[in-house]
């Protein structure tokens, strides 16, 4: 509904309209991220079981909305290639 039906050509006018949402009264932290991902990177079972621990899911939501805190687990190997 924020866009309302705004044409969403140029990265510039979404971040532009992501910067003016609000939920609750409070902004969202936008920030464009240009940084290209390296593929082939996976998490070991331990790592994803660590997080899994971690991250908190929104009933009914489960697959999409995620809350996952700042601080990584404390020791073992997160990445495998």
């Amino acid at each position: 509904m924020h866009w309302n039906g705004d044409l969403l050509d140029t990265v510039e006018t979404v971040v532009r309209f992501s910067e003016t949402m609000t939920y609750k009264g409070k902004p969202p932290v936008v920030e464009l991220v240009t940084k290209t991902y390296q593929i082939g990177i996976r998490l070991t079972q331990q790592a994803m079981q660590a997080l899994e621990a971690q991250v908190q899911r929104l009933p009914g939501l489960q697959k999409w909305f995620v809350h996952i805190p700042a601080a990584l687990p404390a020791g073992g190997t997160l990445f495998s290639t």
